[in-house]
This record gives structure tokens, sequence and C-alpha cells, in this order.
């Protein structure tokens, strides 16, 4: 499947909703894990603003890529964001989309002093 890497740099990221664990199956309530490591996945909406346009997208991230207290208006940093073009076909009807995927959130309302940082 292709993967598009996307450029935060010039963006400013801001949640909007809490992670929420991702739901596989809905009909079953089977949360979706990672398919290498067995995390379990949550999905993240954050506010994506740059070049003067604002987007809210659903970021899917693995639990152990959430770090920091991610409320509602927290500035955060995504890393290593990727998005995935998808296409579908449910009774008879053909759907498609971009789904995002990162590596991890991180709440930015708490940075440390003194360590540095690391690039996305």
């Amino acid at each position: 499947m292709r993967q598009i890497p996307v450029d935060t740099s010039a963006a400013t990221v801001m949640v909007a909703k809490t992670p929420q664990p991702k739901v596989k199956d809905r009909r079953t309530g089977e949360i979706a894990t990672d398919a290498e490591t067995g995390a379990q996945l949550m999905t993240v909406d954050v506010m994506f603003a740059a070049n003067d346009e604002v987007e809210i997208l659903s970021v899917t991230v693995p639990e152990t890529g959430i770090s920091g207290d991610l409320t509602m208006g927290t500035p955060a940093a995504l890393t290593g964001l990727i998005a995935r073009p998808w296409e579908n076909e449910f009774n008879g009807q053909k759907r498609h989309g971009i789904a995002f995927r990162a590596v991890a959130v991180t709440s930015l309302a708490t940075t440390g002093t003194g360590t540095g940082s690391k690039a996305a």
C-alpha cells in the first residue's frame, strides 16, 4: 500500500478529541491492534493548521505512542505522520478516502527544558 509522508514542520497541531480506542469491528466491539507489534491502536482527532487552511484529522497511533496529557486544545506533535489513500466497496457502493497514521502523538503543553528536542 502506498504511504505518503506528511511534513508537519510548518503546521500547528492541537488535540481536537482525546484519544479513543480504535474499533476494528463495530458489531463486536473488537479493538484494533498493530499487525507488527500487537499494540492496541488508538484514534486521536487533531486540528491540523497549515498554509492558511485548517482540517480535522483522525490519526491512528499505537497506544504506546501516546504521551502527555492529550486533552482538547492541547498543542501536540505528530511523529512519523503518513497518509494512506484507501478504497473499498460495501453493498455495491465504492468508498474512498485518506487514512492518517503516526508513530507518536506527544503533548507540547509541558515541554522539558535543557534536554533539546527531537524533530519529527
